[in-house]
């Protein structure tokens, strides 16, 4: 199986413009919600500050989930920072399992829109255990730069 990169945002329903006021003639499309996972290792939790990748501009952020695959030996913290702004407070790791992250009041405007340009998202961590592993998982819906969801009247 191959990967498909496309250009968002996709927009999906069944009708794309309003044409009346009855189910079925007003607009109903929305923004499709993606992902990206980043799997992080023992060694590169005890670096303590990891460079991970980018979210696009304009996306909004609909959840951020810590999955525990392998336990790590001792207790071990990881702090997601998107956009320059904490996601919440550091979770601490000490049991397997799914942590999902609570976004802290202090996120929510990042979470609403990233902004004009991509957001960079970075992990801070704690911990020196020999072993140890989690992916990170953020999912967030495309939309364009300006946060909108609608594509521009030349594109529609």
């Amino acid at each position: 199986m191959g990967f498909a990169t496309h250009l968002g945002p996709w927009l999906l329903g069944t009708v794309k413009n309003t044409t009346g006021t009855t189910a079925g003639t007003v607009q109903n499309t929305g923004a499709t919600i993606v992902a990206q996972t980043f799997n992080l290792t023992a060694a590169q939790v005890a670096t303590g500050s990891i460079s991970a990748g980018y979210i696009p501009a304009g996306a909004a952020i609909t959840a951020v989930q810590i999955l525990t695959t392998t336990l790590f030996a001792s207790a071990t913290t990881l702090k997601v920072t998107i956009g320059g702004t904490d996601v919440a407070t550091a979770t601490t790791i000490t049991s397997a399992g799914t942590y999902p992250v609570t976004i802290a009041a202090t996120f929510t405007p990042t979470q609403a829109n990233v902004g004009t340009t991509d957001a960079a998202i970075t992990f801070t961590t704690t911990g020196s255990s020999s072993t140890g592993a989690v992916t990170v998982l953020i999912a967030y819906m495309v939309r364009d730069s300006s946060g909108n969801m609608s594509p521009p009247a030349n594109q529609q």
